[in-house]
């Protein structure tokens, strides 16, 4: 364990995995946070969009907020999203950018990539792909995205500021970095820090 960081990182990943791999292979399961098309119309999404995605695309979204709300990406524009979990925020991406531009989904679950994979395919998005890998090692090369997408993920890290380099290297200079996540201004205990169990509550 790195003793500079508040929770043991390995642990913490691999509840993090157990609940989202829930939520890939049991999408309308009793989950502790609002999952699927109800979450993406309550944050805003767009409806007739999203009405248009099939189940697949959909039913595993379990984001905090709308990173597009932030900004309407531009057409050929090449898009990171870090921890794409289910694939939806990409698809969305997708269809802001084009078919000339180029989606970049990262996640660690075997079961999102493959959903977030069959649901590329099944509508057809050639310039979507996924990769597995984690936010603190992101599989991109460096200056690579115009914009960097996130939505829930980076809360789950442990290692923040790590977190964070790897978002800058892989963002172009002058690049877009649009995310929603939670926060909290007030100090958190020590004891709090070190509970698994809340942070991925």
């Amino acid at each position: 364990m790195n003793t500079a960081l508040p929770v043991d990182p390995l642990a913490l990943r691999e509840e993090v995995k157990s609940k989202y791999r829930d939520v890939a292979s049991n999408p309308n399961g009793e989950h502790h946070f609002h999952t699927g098309r109800p979450l993406a119309r309550r944050l805003g999404y767009d409806h007739a969009l999203v009405d248009s995605m099939p189940d697949m695309a959909v039913e595993s979204f379990a984001g905090v907020a709308n990173p597009f709300s932030l900004r309407t990406l531009d057409a050929a524009e090449k898009v990171v999203d870090a921890g794409s979990g289910g694939g939806f925020d990409c698809f969305v991406a997708a269809h802001q950018v084009g078919p000339r531009g180029k989606v970049v989904g990262i996640d660690m679950l075997a079961e999102m990539l493959e959903k977030s994979r069959g649901a590329a395919t099944l509508m057809g998005l050639d310039q979507v792909e996924f990769r597995e890998g984690l936010l603190e090692q992101i599989p991109v090369e460096d200056g690579w995205a115009d914009v960097v997408i996130s939505n829930g993920v980076i809360n789950l890290c442990p290692d923040k500021k790590r977190v964070f380099s790897e978002l800058w290297r892989i963002l172009r200079p002058g690049g877009s970095l649009q995310f929603g996540d939670i926060a909290n201004g007030k100090p958190v205990p020590a004891a709090a820090l070190r509970d698994i169990d809340l942070w991925t509550g």
